[in-house]
């Protein structure tokens, strides 16, 4: 369908544009024909610019800051218009839109959804019906023949000039001039010269609108809105030919006041009395038969039965009044050329029958004028209220659908009891979650009551579904307050469960602070109860004793602070119990248990007289490698010696022995059974050496089973490090630090030089009020360091452990 602005040219001065809703129902353009309107809309544009030296290339885009607008109204018009804003702004091109409008709407042109700015904007469509109301109102509005409007004048003008041509039969300005001829006979009728019509062909019509529209634009300065191929493909509305058609008028005579004066003046008067009584009965007799159907008013509930409606009042005016006006006309004129001839002739003035007089004619047809204009603004107020029906109708159930489409599934989801199984964290997501749900829901209000509005505003224009439009209007109302009581709900229960989350996700995390040293710590315990130590003098066995009795003091607060852990857990476990709080009872801070502290207790319990028992019998060990350290030092003091003395006295009898050699291996004999008598103090002394070598070779043993142990401590070091992420440099800056505040190179350190070492890896050393709780990292660390001094006083690979719980710690 073409497009309304376009295609309908009013007859009324004042009704330029269709109405708003045709606009909305025309939205979409074909884009081929929206191609051809802007190229015939930009040359009739540039046709009138070129007088002032500029033109247009883009409709839409060239006149969006007014300027060129203003110069095309002051050049078609004649006028000055109010001085344009100079400036580049939006507010300028805006202001100068609206003065070219406000210029148009002064020539008594009503504009109906024609802004400035959506001319500023770029908008073709309002831009391009502009464009046409400027040509309705200073182009073809100038042309009118009598009661005729100007559409119907410029076709009748075309009709009228092209009558004498052949195969030229102009009936409308679509289909009658897409062979060309009609083109090509009004420029032969004006300038013959420029055109053979005799050898035009019909069936050339490509042929004929290139002639025409080269001729027209080198001769006549006419500008080529169209092109052929695009006319002879589309037939689709008029509007394409009636502002090309027009353009021909001002080279052509003015001729429209006679398009009517059609009958001989020589008829007799008698045939012209017949005629008017006739003509008169006639249309009288129309008028009464027509009066009674244009006042039937009676409402319609459905547009399609008002458009029907509509329709028949249009093919009255187009097809059933137009030869009753002509009718009428034409009986005025016989009458007064009746009247002429017989006064001219000396003859009677001629008097119709009764109700026959050319008063009464005009006053039945005043009659029905009235009632016409009645029944057309009935017409168009019943379609307007049915249209408004219709556009609120489709917009309630639109914005009910919508509504609907949206609460499917809402109060399900208001109603799900998912946060009784939710964590800390999924009850956070939950919250944000439904305080993004309660905006959307307070963003969905104003949908709710536009719906009740256009509910009552229905029921108010008497709308016959109004009864299922109420039914699912209050519907929607108590399903929507439905939502609010489920929403408030919802939102108190997500509150109340993130509050007791909190106080048990806030106990978890102080178990969680507490519990990791205390497990370190016992860890630490277990190895260092079970650790193989090495010793060789008492003195290091009676260190090692005195270390253990120091460690053993600290076990009744360590056994407190196993109390306060425990009941940590035991608070958690009656808030859960008392709230009926479901959870899957892990702690997220931490993978320590009640269990694992009890059965690492209990372990450390366990091996404390263990290794009491272990360090009696080392000490025993080690004083009887004592007694045999010093018994054989004696006998080797001894023996060594008369070994010595033997040797030398040997030396000496074979030197100064005197005899024969029978004597002296005599002697020798006697001699080496002395030494051999001497045996069994050698080997006592053997003997004891024996239980010494026994002794290095278990030291030994214990050696490698030392070195096996400290290589595994170093690589689970490893595992901590890249499961923690401590990286190199902390690893590094660690041991230099150990490394730089042991001071005796023993790798051990005493619990004051591990606090300096502490402090200078950033550990501010504050005493706590009670241990590990609610204390920071370097608190716990001093505690520590109170608590357990004496545990630093051990090799370098048990303190690496203490670092690596350090970093744990600082972790949480």
């Amino acid at each position: 369908r073409s497009v309304t602005y376009c295609c309908n040219i009013p007859s009324d001065e004042n009704n330029y544009m269709p109405q708003e809703d045709d606009w909305d129902r025309d939205m979409l353009l074909d884009p081929a024909w929206e191609k051809q309107q802007r190229k015939t809309f930009t040359a009739w544009c540039n046709s009138h610019l070129r007088k002032a030296g500029t033109q247009i290339e883009n409709i839409e885009e060239d006149f969006r800051d007014g300027l060129k607008l203003m110069l095309l109204l002051e050049v078609i018009s004649g006028e000055r218009l109010a001085k344009p804003e100079r400036g580049k702004m939006r507010v300028h091109k805006i202001s100068n839109v609206n003065k070219a409008l406000h210029y148009i709407t002064s020539k008594g042109v009503k504009l109906v959804s024609i802004g400035a700015e959506e001319i500023v904007d770029g908008n073709a469509k309002m831009t391009l019906g502009m464009i046409w109301t400027i040509i309705l109102r200073f182009a073809i509005q100038d042309i009118s023949v009598e009661e005729t409007s100007a559409k119907e004048g410029l076709l009748l003008w075309c009709q009228r000039k092209t009558a004498p041509y052949k195969n030229v039969n102009i009936q409308n300005f679509h289909i009658s001039w897409k062979d060309g001829l009609g083109f090509c006979a009004l420029i032969h009728r004006h300038r013959p010269e420029l055109i053979d019509y005799g050898k035009l062909r019909k069936d050339d019509p490509m042929t004929n609108l290139n002639t025409a529209f080269d001729v027209a634009e080198k001769y006549l300065d006419i500008p080529k809105m169209l092109d052929a191929e695009g006319k002879t493909r589309s037939v689709q509305g008029q509007g394409m030919f009636s502002p090309y058609s027009f353009l021909f008028l001002p080279q052509a005579e003015t001729a429209a006041n006679r398009i009517c004066k059609v009958l001989a003046v020589n008829q007799e008067n008698e045939q012209l009395m017949e005629d008017y009584e006739k003509l008169a009965s006639d249309l009288l007799e129309w008028i009464r038969r027509t009066i009674p159907w244009l006042e039937n008013r009676a409402p319609e509930n459905t547009m399609q039965a008002m458009q029907q409606k509509l329709e028949d009042f249009r093919d009255y005016r187009r097809q059933h009044k137009p030869p009753k006006v002509q009718e009428k006309c034409q009986l005025e004129i016989n009458f007064n050329t009746l009247q002429t001839k017989l006064r001219l002739s000396n003859r009677p003035a001629f008097m119709p029958s009764e109700g026959k007089m050319v008063s009464d004619v005009s006053n039945a047809w005043g009659g029905l004028e009235g009632a016409e204009k009645g029944y057309e603004e009935w017409l168009l107020n019943e379609i307007r209220r049915l249209e408004r029906l219709d556009h609120l109708a489709e917009k309630f159930r639109q914005k009910a659908a919508i509504h609907e489409t949206w609460t499917e599934g809402k109060e399900v989801m208001l109603q799900a009891r998912d946060f009784e199984t939710a964590s800390l964290s999924e009850i956070k997501a939950l919250l944000k979650k439904h305080e993004a749900f309660e905006s959307d829901l307070a963003a969905h209000q104003d949908r709710v009551e536009q719906i009740a509005a256009i509910a009552q505003e229905l029921n108010e224009l008497d709308y016959y579904d109004s009864p299922s439009v109420n039914a699912r209007c209050q519907n929607i109302c108590d399903q929507w307050d439905a939502l609010g009581a489920l929403t408030q709900k919802r939102s108190e229960a997500l509150q109340r469960t993130e509050k007791l989350l909190e106080t048990i996700d806030q106990l978890y995390l102080e178990f969680a602070k507490r519990a990791a040293p205390f497990n370190n710590w016992m860890e630490g315990a277990m190895e260092d109860l079970q650790d193989t130590f090495i010793v060789h003098t008492i003195e290091e066995i009676q260190g090692l004793s005195t270390a253990h009795e120091q460690f053993k003091a600290t076990l009744p607060d360590a056994d407190k602070e196993r109390g306060a852990i425990l009941g940590i857990h035991n608070e958690i476990a009656k808030i859960v119990a008392t709230y009926h709080v479901n959870m899957a009872g892990t702690n997220p801070y931490t993978t320590i248990n009640p269990q694992d502290i009890n059965a690492k207790w209990d372990k450390v319990r366990q091996l404390v007289p263990q290794r009491d028992q272990a360090l009696i019998e080392e000490h025993a060990r080690q004083q009887n490698n004592e007694r045999l350290r010093r018994q054989f030092a004696n006998q080797a003091n001894v023996i060594g010696p008369w070994i010595q003395t033997k040797m030398e006295e040997i030396g000496r009898i074979s030197i100064e022995m005197h005899g024969t050699l029978e004597d002296q291996l005599t002697h020798l004999r006697q001699y080496e059974k002395n030494i051999v008598n001497y045996k069994p103090k050698i080997d006592q002394l053997e003997e004891t050496h024996q239980l010494i070598q026994e002794h290095i070779r278990v030291g030994w043993e214990q050696l490698l089973t030392t070195i096996a142990r400290t290589i595994n401590e170093i690589e689970n070091q490893i595992l901590t490090r890249d499961a923690k992420g401590i990286s190199q440099d902390q690893m590094n800056e660690f041991r230099a630090s150990f490394n730089h505040f042991d001071r005796k190179k023993t790798g051990m350190m005493e619990a004051e030089d591990f606090k300096t070492c502490l402090i200078s890896l950033g550990y501010n050393m504050v005493k706590p009020k009670h241990p590990l709780q609610s204390l920071p990292h370097s608190s716990i660390l001093l505690w520590l360091l109170k608590t357990y001094q004496n545990v630093f006083s051990l090799p370098c690979s048990h303190l690496w452990k203490l670092f690596t719980c350090l970093f744990k710690i600082s972790l949480h």
